[in-house]
Protein backbone atom coordinates (compact mmCIF):
# COMPACT_ATOMS: atom_id res chain seq x y z
CA UNK A 1 0.00 0.00 0.00
CA UNK A 2 0.80 3.32 -0.95
CA UNK A 3 0.19 6.48 0.50
CA UNK A 4 -0.51 9.40 -1.39
CA UNK A 5 -1.14 13.27 0.35
CA UNK A 6 -0.42 16.77 -1.42
CA UNK A 7 1.00 18.57 1.57
CA UNK A 8 4.18 17.95 4.01
CA UNK A 9 1.70 18.38 7.35
CA UNK A 10 -0.69 15.41 5.87
CA UNK A 11 2.34 12.65 6.08
CA UNK A 12 3.36 13.80 9.62
CA UNK A 13 -0.66 12.72 10.93
CA UNK A 14 -1.10 9.76 8.48
CA UNK A 15 2.14 8.85 9.62
CA UNK A 16 0.53 8.61 13.51
CA UNK A 17 -2.77 7.18 12.00
CA UNK A 18 -0.37 4.18 10.35
CA UNK A 19 1.40 3.61 14.42
CA UNK A 20 -2.05 3.35 15.58
CA UNK A 21 -3.79 1.56 13.28
CA UNK A 22 -0.95 -1.54 11.22
CA UNK A 23 -3.32 -1.81 8.77
CA UNK A 24 -2.77 0.94 7.65
CA UNK A 25 1.00 0.15 7.28
CA UNK A 26 2.68 1.64 3.79
CA UNK A 27 5.25 4.26 1.96
CA UNK A 28 3.39 7.95 1.85
CA UNK A 29 4.20 10.29 -0.51
CA UNK A 30 3.58 13.42 -0.98
CA UNK A 31 3.31 15.84 -4.20
CA UNK A 32 4.97 19.28 -3.49
CA UNK A 33 3.18 21.59 -6.05
CA UNK A 34 0.63 23.63 -5.58
CA UNK A 35 -1.34 23.29 -8.75
CA UNK A 36 -4.06 25.27 -7.39
CA UNK A 37 -2.16 28.37 -8.88
CA UNK A 38 0.49 29.31 -11.90
CA UNK A 39 0.69 28.42 -15.08
CA UNK A 40 -0.81 24.72 -16.65
CA UNK A 41 -0.40 25.16 -20.23
CA UNK A 42 1.27 21.75 -21.51
CA UNK A 43 1.91 20.74 -17.78
CA UNK A 44 2.89 17.41 -19.24
CA UNK A 45 6.01 17.89 -21.14
CA UNK A 46 8.71 19.75 -21.33
CA UNK A 47 8.01 23.20 -22.23
CA UNK A 48 5.20 23.24 -19.85
CA UNK A 49 7.40 21.77 -16.62
CA UNK A 50 10.15 24.14 -17.44
CA UNK A 51 7.56 27.40 -17.64
CA UNK A 52 6.15 26.51 -14.39
CA UNK A 53 9.20 25.68 -12.67
CA UNK A 54 10.38 29.42 -14.16
CA UNK A 55 6.89 30.73 -12.79
CA UNK A 56 7.61 29.76 -9.09
CA UNK A 57 10.91 30.70 -9.50
CA UNK A 58 10.16 34.37 -9.89
CA UNK A 59 7.19 33.68 -7.54
CA UNK A 60 9.76 32.64 -4.72
CA UNK A 61 12.79 34.58 -5.41
CA UNK A 62 13.71 37.47 -3.09
CA UNK A 63 11.72 36.74 0.06
CA UNK A 64 10.73 34.17 2.89
CA UNK A 65 10.27 31.49 0.48
CA UNK A 66 13.45 31.95 -1.27
CA UNK A 67 14.77 28.61 0.65
CA UNK A 68 12.21 26.49 -1.09
CA UNK A 69 13.97 27.15 -4.61
CA UNK A 70 16.17 24.65 -3.62
CA UNK A 71 13.55 21.68 -3.41
CA UNK A 72 12.68 21.89 -6.82
CA UNK A 73 8.14 21.55 -7.93
CA UNK A 74 9.50 19.72 -10.73
CA UNK A 75 10.65 17.28 -8.48
CA UNK A 76 6.62 15.67 -8.78
CA UNK A 77 7.70 14.27 -11.85
CA UNK A 78 10.11 12.24 -10.83
CA UNK A 79 8.20 11.42 -7.78
CA UNK A 80 5.36 10.39 -9.99
CA UNK A 81 7.85 8.43 -12.51
CA UNK A 82 9.41 5.98 -9.81
CA UNK A 83 5.64 5.22 -8.36
CA UNK A 84 4.64 4.69 -12.07
CA UNK A 85 7.55 2.50 -11.86
CA UNK A 86 6.68 0.47 -8.75
CA UNK A 87 2.99 -0.21 -9.67
CA UNK A 88 4.16 -1.38 -13.16
CA UNK A 89 6.92 -4.09 -11.19
CA UNK A 90 4.61 -5.19 -8.49
CA UNK A 91 0.93 -5.87 -9.30
CA UNK A 92 0.03 -6.70 -6.39
CA UNK A 93 0.71 -3.01 -5.11
CA UNK A 94 -2.22 -0.46 -4.34
CA UNK A 95 -2.49 3.18 -4.19
CA UNK A 96 -4.67 5.55 -1.90
CA UNK A 97 -4.92 8.72 -2.32
CA UNK A 98 -5.68 11.29 0.19
CA UNK A 99 -7.38 14.10 -0.19
CA UNK A 100 -9.77 16.96 1.94
CA UNK A 101 -11.99 19.24 0.17
CA UNK A 102 -10.17 22.30 -0.66
CA UNK A 103 -8.40 23.47 -4.39
CA UNK A 104 -4.68 22.60 -3.40
CA UNK A 105 -5.66 18.97 -2.68
CA UNK A 106 -8.14 18.21 -5.72
CA UNK A 107 -5.58 20.21 -8.09
CA UNK A 108 -3.32 17.50 -7.26
CA UNK A 109 -5.84 15.08 -7.84
CA UNK A 110 -6.47 16.03 -11.26
CA UNK A 111 -3.06 16.47 -12.22
CA UNK A 112 -2.03 12.92 -10.99
CA UNK A 113 -5.03 10.95 -12.59
CA UNK A 114 -3.48 11.18 -15.96
CA UNK A 115 -0.38 9.10 -14.40
CA UNK A 116 -2.86 7.01 -12.51
CA UNK A 117 -5.27 6.02 -15.02
CA UNK A 118 -3.23 2.67 -16.29
CA UNK A 119 -3.55 1.05 -12.69
CA UNK A 120 -7.53 1.42 -12.64
CA UNK A 121 -8.51 -1.36 -10.16
CA UNK A 122 -5.72 -0.91 -7.71
CA UNK A 123 -5.88 3.12 -7.25
CA UNK A 124 -8.41 4.08 -4.39
CA UNK A 125 -9.20 7.68 -3.11
CA UNK A 126 -10.49 8.64 0.07
CA UNK A 127 -12.33 12.02 -0.36
CA UNK A 128 -13.01 13.49 2.40
CA UNK A 129 -16.05 15.93 1.23
CA UNK A 130 -18.27 17.25 3.40
CA UNK A 131 -17.51 14.97 6.19
CA UNK A 132 -18.02 15.22 10.36
CA UNK A 133 -15.18 14.58 12.28
CA UNK A 134 -14.49 14.93 16.26
CA UNK A 135 -11.01 17.17 17.05
CA UNK A 136 -9.40 16.97 19.90
CA UNK A 137 -11.73 18.66 22.08
CA UNK A 138 -14.03 16.30 20.94
CA UNK A 139 -16.33 18.69 19.10
CA UNK A 140 -17.85 17.69 15.85
CA UNK A 141 -15.84 19.93 13.01
CA UNK A 142 -15.51 19.74 9.10
CA UNK A 143 -12.18 19.46 8.17
CA UNK A 144 -10.37 21.80 5.00
CA UNK A 145 -7.15 20.28 4.96
CA UNK A 146 -6.26 16.70 6.12
CA UNK A 147 -3.64 17.48 8.65
CA UNK A 148 -6.64 19.07 10.71
CA UNK A 149 -7.94 15.74 11.56
CA UNK A 150 -6.26 13.92 14.49
CA UNK A 151 -4.75 10.69 14.01
CA UNK A 152 -7.44 8.67 15.44
CA UNK A 153 -10.21 9.80 13.38
CA UNK A 154 -7.75 8.65 10.35
CA UNK A 155 -9.10 5.33 11.32
CA UNK A 156 -12.46 5.93 10.92
CA UNK A 157 -11.52 7.77 7.81
CA UNK A 158 -10.02 4.87 5.83
CA UNK A 159 -13.35 3.37 6.00
CA UNK A 160 -14.24 6.06 3.11
CA UNK A 161 -11.03 3.80 0.50
CA UNK A 162 -13.04 3.30 -2.75
CA UNK A 163 -12.00 2.63 -6.18
CA UNK A 164 -11.35 5.28 -8.43
CA UNK A 165 -13.93 3.99 -11.31
CA UNK A 166 -13.18 4.05 -15.12
CA UNK A 167 -15.37 6.81 -16.07
CA UNK A 168 -14.01 8.95 -13.30
CA UNK A 169 -10.69 8.22 -14.97
CA UNK A 170 -12.31 9.21 -18.46
CA UNK A 171 -14.05 12.50 -17.17
CA UNK A 172 -11.47 13.92 -14.82
CA UNK A 173 -8.41 14.16 -17.23
CA UNK A 174 -10.46 15.78 -19.45
CA UNK A 175 -11.91 18.12 -17.15
CA UNK A 176 -8.27 18.88 -15.88
CA UNK A 177 -7.31 19.22 -19.98
CA UNK A 178 -9.81 22.36 -20.20
CA UNK A 179 -8.65 23.84 -16.94
CA UNK A 180 -4.92 23.34 -18.62
CA UNK A 181 -6.00 24.97 -21.88
CA UNK A 182 -7.93 28.13 -20.50
CA UNK A 183 -4.55 29.47 -19.03
CA UNK A 184 -5.54 31.09 -16.11
CA UNK A 185 -3.83 31.60 -13.11
CA UNK A 186 -5.90 30.74 -9.91
CA UNK A 187 -8.03 27.70 -9.16
CA UNK A 188 -11.38 27.34 -7.37
CA UNK A 189 -13.30 24.96 -5.83
CA UNK A 190 -16.74 25.03 -5.66
CA UNK A 191 -18.38 21.50 -4.45
CA UNK A 192 -17.34 18.30 -4.82
CA UNK A 193 -14.16 17.81 -7.69
CA UNK A 194 -15.43 20.84 -10.09
CA UNK A 195 -12.75 23.39 -10.34
CA UNK A 196 -13.32 27.12 -11.84
CA UNK A 197 -11.04 29.17 -12.39
CA UNK A 198 -9.74 33.01 -11.95
CA UNK A 199 -7.10 35.26 -13.63
CA UNK A 200 -3.47 36.00 -11.61
CA UNK A 201 -5.17 39.31 -9.88
CA UNK A 202 -8.47 37.03 -8.51
CA UNK A 203 -7.13 37.96 -4.46
CA UNK A 204 -5.60 41.31 -4.88
CA UNK A 205 -9.37 43.35 -3.99
CA UNK A 206 -9.28 41.19 -1.14
CA UNK A 207 -6.01 41.40 -0.14
CA UNK A 208 -6.38 45.20 -0.79
CA UNK A 209 -8.73 45.63 2.14
CA UNK A 210 -6.53 44.93 4.61
CA UNK A 211 -4.52 47.79 3.77
CA UNK A 212 -4.97 50.80 5.54
CA UNK A 213 -4.17 54.60 6.26
CA UNK A 214 -1.57 52.92 8.80
CA UNK A 215 1.92 51.31 8.35
CA UNK A 216 1.42 47.80 8.52
CA UNK A 217 4.29 45.17 8.42
CA UNK A 218 3.68 43.00 5.52
CA UNK A 219 3.44 40.39 7.35
CA UNK A 220 0.39 41.76 9.32
CA UNK A 221 -1.24 42.17 6.62
CA UNK A 222 -0.88 38.54 4.46
CA UNK A 223 -1.48 37.01 7.91
CA UNK A 224 -4.82 39.03 8.59
CA UNK A 225 -5.83 38.19 4.75
CA UNK A 226 -5.48 34.34 5.49
CA UNK A 227 -7.71 34.11 8.88
CA UNK A 228 -10.39 36.70 7.34
CA UNK A 229 -11.08 36.26 3.87
CA UNK A 230 -13.18 33.87 2.02
CA UNK A 231 -10.77 32.42 -0.66
CA UNK A 232 -7.30 31.84 0.88
CA UNK A 233 -4.06 31.11 -0.71
CA UNK A 234 -0.52 30.45 0.41
CA UNK A 235 1.51 33.22 1.95
CA UNK A 236 4.46 32.91 -1.16
CA UNK A 237 1.65 33.56 -3.77
CA UNK A 238 0.16 36.85 -1.89
CA UNK A 239 3.60 37.90 -0.93
CA UNK A 240 4.07 37.94 -4.78
CA UNK A 241 1.03 39.69 -5.40
CA UNK A 242 1.88 42.34 -3.20
CA UNK A 243 4.52 43.08 -4.29
CA UNK A 244 3.59 43.28 -8.01
CA UNK A 245 0.76 45.90 -6.67
CA UNK A 246 3.38 47.66 -4.84
CA UNK A 247 5.69 47.72 -8.33
CA UNK A 248 2.36 49.36 -9.56
CA UNK A 249 2.96 52.47 -7.39
CA UNK A 250 -0.61 51.08 -5.44
CA UNK A 251 0.36 51.99 -1.98
CA UNK A 252 3.45 53.71 -0.25
CA UNK A 253 6.13 51.65 1.27
CA UNK A 254 8.77 51.84 3.61
CA UNK A 255 11.53 49.04 4.10
CA UNK A 256 13.44 46.82 1.96
CA UNK A 257 10.47 45.49 0.01
CA UNK A 258 11.89 41.39 0.82
CA UNK A 259 10.61 39.06 3.67
CA UNK A 260 7.05 40.18 4.69
CA UNK A 261 8.78 41.65 7.87
CA UNK A 262 11.10 43.69 6.24
CA UNK A 263 8.67 46.31 5.05
CA UNK A 264 5.47 48.41 6.26
CA UNK A 265 2.58 49.20 3.43
CA UNK A 266 -0.03 51.89 3.64
CA UNK A 267 -2.45 53.68 1.75
CA UNK A 268 -1.22 56.27 -0.84
CA UNK A 269 -1.05 59.37 1.06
Amino acid sequence: MIHLVFNDPDTHVLQQAIELDESLTGEIVCIKDDFAVGPLQNIYIGDGIEARKKWWNDILMGGDFELKLNDSESDDYQTVAQLVGTMRRDTEQTIWIWAAQNKHDVSGYYWLSKYMKEFQGRVFILYLNNLPFFNEKGQIFYPNWLHEIPAREFLKAKKLAREITPSEFEVDPDEWTKLCENDKGVRLLEGGKKLVQEDYDFYDAELKKFITTDWQKAAKIIHQFISKAKHITSEAYLLWRLKVMIAQEMFDVQGKIANMKDFEVKTKS
